[in-house]
């Protein structure tokens, strides 16, 4: 079940398939495709030519509606499916999936030290690793609550600290924020940030919320509706912290949202 969590993109030692990409790049995607038998054994289209790409560092949100394949392409990015057609090309990345999964009979920094005991490090070593990162991530005081005893914003606090403390140099972060309320949701949108800021990651985000995705993103892909394809890239050259109502994200939200409805249409 956690296996997500520490998944390795598949990469060879002898020949790094990133070698060929720009030296910063952490993830590249090439006109990949995917697609699934349903029920009645006809094939449906999840992903088409999806073409999108992560530099070091880079907080890159992927928007679109439900079904268009986001959550496969997070999957795709973590080695844990495999694509059809394309090439993709990734650094070690881990995936933080909607559900914290925490496991109910676990400690909070017991949960967050999941990924180090996996690793084979020694229970106490993981422990001391997990509450160092919990001080830095301001959730000290909360490791030894079990999760039925945390908020649902602490529980993914403690679901992103556990993904952090994969090692990975890429974090897939799958609809994060999506079961909170619009408070809380503020709340963690900034503290992931300043999260980030103490402990640099690329960051592949995916997120139904075009606002949140101009808030956080370094840039935006919008996806069209199944098979998902890349219908738009939005760059956003803003400093942050970003404001709601600055014009500027306004209209980028304005811009991703007259995308998306296109996209619809068609």
């Amino acid at each position: 079940m956690f296996t997500g969590l520490i998944k390795d993109s598949p990469r060879s030692p002898e020949t790094d398939p990133l070698d060929s990409e720009p030296p910063d790049r952490c993830v590249s995607v090439s006109g990949v495709s995917r697609a699934y038998r349903d029920g009645r054994g006809a094939t449906v289209g999840a992903l088409a030519e999806v073409s999108l790409h992560a530099d070091r560092g880079e907080l890159l949100a992927v928007v679109g509606p439900s079904g268009c394949g986001k959550t496969t392409l997070l999957e795709l990015i973590c080695g844990l499916q495999a694509p059809e057609a394309g090439s993709l090309q990734c650094a070690p990345a881990a995936l933080m999936p909607q559900r914290d999964l925490l496991l109910p009979w676990l400690s909070a920094v017991d949960n967050a030290a999941l990924a180090l005991r996996i690793a084979h490090v020694p229970r106490t070593q993981a422990r001391e690793r997990a509450a160092k990162l919990f001080a830095e991530l301001g959730l000290e005081g909360f490791e030894q609550s079990r999760p039925h005893e945390l908020s649902g914003g602490m529980r993914q606090r403690v679901a992103f600290s556990r993904t952090l403390l994969s090692g990975k140099d890429v974090l897939c972060l799958d609809e994060p924020f999506g079961a909170l309320d619009a408070i809380t949701r503020a709340e963690l949108q900034t503290w992931l940030l300043d999260a980030l800021s103490m402990e640099p990651r690329t960051v592949v985000l995916v997120t139904h919320d075009v606002e949140e995705a101009i808030l956080l993103a370094d840039r935006v892909a919008v996806l069209s509706p199944r098979p998902g394809r890349v219908i738009a890239s939005l760059e956003i050259a803003l400093e942050r912290p970003r404001k709601r109502t600055d014009p500027e994200i306004i209209e980028l939200r304005e811009r991703a949202l007259n995308v998306l409805q296109m996209g619809i249409q068609r």
